[in-house]
């Protein structure tokens, strides 16, 4: 099994080849869960990803025969970018296979660096066994995301910047899909500091590592906004690892990780992707079994698509009563829409969207629904609105959202 000197001499060979990354505290994150928030930002490596160190550590210890041929390997995307980019400094070539519903920004930087991408299969699962057939046609050597020694160690080197930085951290909350990082991170943690608390975190959506771990039968579903963390099959090598030296594993749901992700945005100004943004969302859904311990937070990646994001943030907003729907029904007179802008900028609101409806409502044909899409300042600014509404005689209801999703 992987040791503590493994990851040592990857750090070793990772000297000088990418970024020892700030762990610093969030006084604000603090004030909100009730622990001290350490993060550590992985997505400020130049791939924007934690997965640049595994990939170093494996490609630094290819044969001459291996490095002559190139490498393939198997990714959502954060893995792909770390392979090709330190394939392409080493001067290897490098083969990428991805799933058909990769974001676009993380293919067209994969691309970026030099590497041939072929997109295949829905899941990662079928990526991968296509990248091994391509591996035995081609001869060329397999660079897997996660289930490799070399690769954990390498992910290891996060703990050791992490501890070294702030040593007297009390628990590790780790985003996990194969459970790579968990289990290179876990086996220094738990080496340096055996009493550390080393928590996982997977999505609902794909609890593989949870039910490989807990004996659990959670259902798998198809997609995730977390997808480097989407995976269906965890790791045989990390997995061992994770029964001896992680202590426990969570699941979150999709609204928690959006939630997590635009606090991320608004108060610490930095851009992390679904997976990047899964320790905190676990912290902020269980806030009561880390209340007063010192916390690091890997925020492991910041590749995202940019539509994507536009959504997230959007539906946060809803989620905070900065962005409401208000539906008002009135008289089908003259002025009758005038008044009602007029009532909501006297609210002190701003209106996104109209939709003048007289055809698809129940309403008397006298009468006439209005909707609006309005920005506000929060759910209690939402309340005064309605009620100036219906103070100046209108039917004012606010529509119910879906944002909050599981």
């Amino acid at each position: 099994m992987l040791e503590y000197d493994d990851v040592l001499r990857a750090a070793q060979r990772l000297q000088g080849h990418l970024l020892q990354t700030p762990c610093v505290a969030s006084q604000t994150l603090s004030e909100i869960t009730g622990a001290s928030v350490f993060l550590k930002f992985e997505n400020l490596q130049f791939t924007a990803s934690f997965k640049e160190r595994g990939a170093c550590n494996m490609l630094a210890q290819l044969t001459p025969e291996q490095a002559v041929r190139g490498v393939i390997a198997m990714s959502a995307g954060n893995h792909a970018q770390g392979v090709a980019y330190h394939a392409k400094r080493l001067g290897l070539r490098a083969v990428i296979v991805m799933p058909r519903f990769t974001p676009g920004v993380k293919v067209e930087r994969t691309r970026g660096f030099g590497a041939e991408v072929i997109l295949h299969g829905d899941t990662l699962d079928e990526a991968r066994d296509h990248a091994q057939q391509l591996a035995a046609t081609q001869q060329l050597a397999f660079v897997h995301p996660y289930d490799n020694e070399a690769i954990v160690a390498g992910q290891g080197t996060v703990a050791l910047e992490m501890l070294r930085q702030v040593p007297d951290l009390d628990a590790l909350i780790v985003a996990v899909g194969g459970g790579g990082l968990i289990a290179g991170m876990a086996t220094v943690a738990k080496a340096l500091r055996p009493g550390i608390e080393i928590v996982g975190v997977q999505t609902s959506r794909f609890p593989a590592m949870v039910n490989a771990i807990k004996g659990t039968h959670y259902p798998q579903g198809s997609s995730s906004i977390a997808e480097g963390i989407a995976v269906g099959t965890p790791g045989r090598i990390p997995q061992d690892i994770i029964v001896q030296r992680v202590d426990d594993l969570v699941l979150v749901d999709e609204g928690d990780i959006e939630q997590a992700l635009v606090m991320l945005l608004e108060v610490e100004k930095t851009l992390v992707e679904g997976a990047g943004a899964a320790g905190l969302a676990a912290l902020l859904k269980y806030p009561q079994r880390f209340q007063g311990k010192r916390v690091g937070l890997v925020l492991c990646g910041g590749n995202i698509d940019p539509m994507l994001l536009a959504s997230i943030i959007a539906r946060g907003m809803v989620r905070a009563g900065r962005l409401a729907r208000i539906r008002v029904s009135t008289r089908d007179v003259p002025g009758s829409l005038a008044h009602i802008t007029a009532t909501v900028a006297q609210a002190g609101a701003n209106i996104d969207e109209v939709h003048h409806q007289r055809a698809f409502t129940m309403l008397s044909a006298q009468n006439v629904e209005v909707e609006l899409v309005v920005q506000t300042r929060g759910h209690a600014h939402v309340s005064d609105l309605l009620g100036l509404l219906r103070d100046a005689g209108f039917d004012a209801q606010l529509v119910a959202h879906t944002a909050t999703t599981v």
